[in-house]
């Protein structure tokens, strides 16, 4: 009886394997594959809630405002980043890494703001927070001689736009408008260098953007 489930078993992965390759999946592969799951539902929860602002303006009001924002900073802005694609595939894994760390990190306390009423708003900031662990477990596993990522926390950056001072309506406008779109820019960004990163596992993989 046991020989007869081996054989079935052995007969099962062959099956699985055709076509594939059989090599086992590694802890660090997992963790890619963890973060860039998290990161695409951040990116996705962030296209959404910034569709619904604009949908709910004003169609002077969403043209005044995209005006504002292409002459505007994100806070975010003033973390060195790769500046196209090409630079961000000659990157290193763990600069992709430390990169991302370091954007999931500054919306920590600007995600506050994007917090209340619906339930998906209300897993943004615990979803930066795992996604933050998950990053730095990533890149304790890939550290190496050459590169060495020293303090995570050697970066602290004021929130977006004075966000919290009291505004008149038409500022308050501009400044969730501005915080809505950063935030969908940066978790773009973050998704973009994980999954770069998370291809370089992967040798015979083609990592073009």
């Amino acid at each position: 009886m046991n020989t007869v489930i081996s054989r079935k078993s052995i007969l099962l992965l062959s099956v699985m394997c055709l076509g594939i390759s059989c090599q086992p999946i590694t802890d660090n592969q997992r963790l890619f594959s963890i973060a860039v799951s998290r990161v695409q539902h951040l990116h996705l929860l962030a296209q959404r809630l910034f569709s619904e602002f604009e949908s709910s303006l004003q169609t002077e009001e969403q043209r005044q405002l995209n005006k504002i924002f292409l002459q505007d900073f994100c806070n975010s802005d003033y973390i060195i980043s790769p500046i196209d694609k090409h630079e961000t595939q000659r990157s290193s894994v763990l600069k992709l890494l430390s990169i991302s760390y370091r954007l999931v990190e500054s919306w920590e306390f600007p995600s506050r703001s994007l917090s209340g009423g619906s339930s998906p708003r209300n897993q943004i900031s615990p979803k930066l927070s795992e996604l933050k662990t998950g990053i730095l477990l990533l890149i304790r596993a890939n550290q190496d001689a050459p590169e060495i990522f020293t303090d995570t926390s050697t970066l602290q950056l004021a929130p977006y736009g004075n966000y919290y001072q009291s505004l008149e309506a038409d500022e308050s406008l501009r400044r969730t408008y501005e915080l809505l779109a950063c935030f969908k820019k940066d978790m773009h960004k973050v998704e973009t260098y994980l999954t770069v990163a998370k291809c370089r596992l992967s040798p015979e993989a083609n990592c073009t953007l």
